[in-house]
């Protein structure tokens, strides 16, 4: 049995570790776990990981949970180019800080304005009170400004001069809120030409599959998520903005 990784393109980590694989040519057997559906709570996808989120990977016997495990895996298994995670001490160590930074940051404020502004009002039918999607806004923008001054500064990218796993995290989890019709690139050019640089250096095709359905996630409906998982959905998103 060869690599299998278990993904939703939906899923912004699940993103980071396909485009990762296919950018460095890892040969892979795609395994798609449709959230929406609820496939990640059967009992088939339980043995591949017990906490039930995606990604997921399984290599012949072995099985690995959470993206950045998977991420730093698959770059020692296969050799992977340096620049994606550096040999050298200190750059490492910057990859180590963003990722350690981005989880209650970049991803958490990015998440908060997708699921304020886009998908409650899908599993709802109705907006929430703008003051909801402004304060959701401004909480982003708050760590957008930091994420610029902390780590990326004046650097073509995060480490340096070259891509790093730090880099595609971090650009896969600003692409939600790009999703939810929020442009966070169009008044900051530095971090609208670091996205480019990012782009180029994964190659734009690969990257734009990687985001199809998500940036046409504004046109589902309810009814394409599981009625079994609509109002479980609902009421641990709205926790999460209230």
């Amino acid at each position: 049995m060869g690599l299998e990784l278990y993904l939703d393109l939906l899923s912004q980590p699940c993103r980071a570790v396909y485009i990762f694989a296919r950018c460095n040519s890892i040969p892979f057997e795609f395994k798609r776990v449709e959230l929406m559906k609820g496939e990640h709570r059967t009992e088939e996808f339980r043995k591949v990981n017990v906490l039930m989120k995606v990604p997921a990977l399984r290599d012949g016997s072995f099985t690995l949970a959470e993206s950045v495990a998977i991420l730093m895996y698959l770059t020692r298994k296969f050799k992977t180019p340096d620049h994606w995670y550096p040999s050298d001490l200190q750059k490492q160590a910057r990859v180590d800080e963003y990722l350690s930074w981005q989880q209650a940051h970049i991803r958490g404020k990015g998440s908060k304005l997708f699921v304020t502004k886009m998908l409650i009002p899908i599993l709802t039918g109705q907006p929430l009170p703008p003051e909801k999607v402004e304060g959701a806004t401004e909480e982003l923008n708050v760590v957008l400004s930091q994420f610029e001054e902390k780590f990326l500064q004046d650097k073509p990218f995060i480490v340096g001069n070259d891509i790093s796993l730090a880099d595609l995290v971090a650009l896969v989890e600003l692409m939600q809120p790009v999703a939810a019709g929020y442009n966070l690139f169009e008044e900051r050019p530095k971090l609208a030409e670091w996205r480019r640089r990012v782009e180029e250096a994964v190659g734009k095709q690969l990257f734009q599959e990687a985001h199809e359905e998500i940036l046409n996630a504004k046109n589902v409906s309810a009814d394409k998520i599981a009625p079994e998982l609509r109002e479980h959905f609902k009421q641990q998103l709205l926790k999460q903005v209230n």
